[in-house]
């Protein structure tokens, strides 16, 4: 098992180096398509990813992206307000054929999954981003692998004890800080060997605000995973479950490193 999520982690890493080093349209796409299949994780948990509701989520989701490729953001309101004339469409139409319950799970999912990650492009596009695109996955994966180490070797409080005995509020702690100085040791790095104009403190600050956003966005993760009692969403990534397990923290941390970036850098 260990083997396995090994060898998948560092082919993850390798697909994930080349494309978002190569940036653009080819990131663009491989966002779209990890969006589309983590909507359908989403939506097998409410047992909708293969009907008529799942589909109107993901020709939201791809009407979403078209705006942000054409660079027509100042329609993404009314897209949203007509998907949920649609959604309500589908939902009122269709009775007693789906649950209230999985006609607002479809519509937060565009929200959770495709608008969300979406920002990994947006923060690659911004004036620098070439650089500070690295932070999101840098203070998100960063602080849950710092966050692990401390809780280990000092954990006492639990940090959420229902919903992940195991995390406690010394690791969350120490992967704030954790975050924070891979932020700085990043933005070293960049400054001598990338030829990057970099600040170690508004590197530092953005991966700990970052760090802190990721262990909320794990947190969610799980315990949508506890209400409907289930272990993964899926198994497209032997080890590690499906996209929306191995992305949960990336999804929160996005947004986030997106509008510091470009408030400070």
């Amino acid at each position: 098992m260990f083997k396995t999520r090994l060898l998948s982690g560092i082919v993850l890493v390798i697909v994930l180096i080349a494309t978002v080093g190569l940036g653009e349209n080819v990131l663009f796409a491989v966002l779209g398509i990890i969006s589309l299949i983590g909507l359908s994780e989403l939506y097998k948990v409410v047992g909708v990813h293969n009907k008529v509701l799942g589909y109107a989520g993901y020709a939201g989701a791809a009407a979403y992206y078209a705006l942000l490729f054409a660079g027509r953001m100042e329609h993404v309101t009314m897209l949203f307000i007509l998907f949920l004339v649609l959604l309500m469409a589908v939902y009122v139409f269709g009775f007693p054929a789906f649950k209230s319950e999985q006609v607002m799970t479809v519509f937060f999912g565009l929200f959770y999954v495709a608008v969300m990650l979406s920002y990994v492009w947006q923060t690659r596009e911004l004036p620098g981003g070439g650089t500070a695109v690295w932070l999101i996955f840098l203070s998100s994966w960063g602080c849950d692998t710092c966050a692990y180490c401390v809780g280990v070797l000092i954990g006492k409080h639990k940090m959420a004890p229902k919903l992940s005995p195991k995390k406690s509020v010394e690791g969350g702690i120490g992967g704030i800080l954790g975050a924070a100085l891979l932020g700085a040791l990043f933005a070293l790095a960049m400054g001598r060997w990338g030829g990057a104009d970099t600040n170690p403190l508004y590197y530092a600050v953005i991966c700990g605000a970052g760090g802190m956003i990721s262990q909320v966005g794990d947190l969610a993760a799980s315990a949508i995973k506890r209400n409907h009692e289930i272990k993964d969403y899926g198994r497209l990534i032997p080890g590690h479950g499906g996209i929306l397990d191995r992305f949960d923290s990336v999804i929160f941390t996005a947004p986030v490193i997106y509008y510091l970036a470009a408030w400070l850098i």
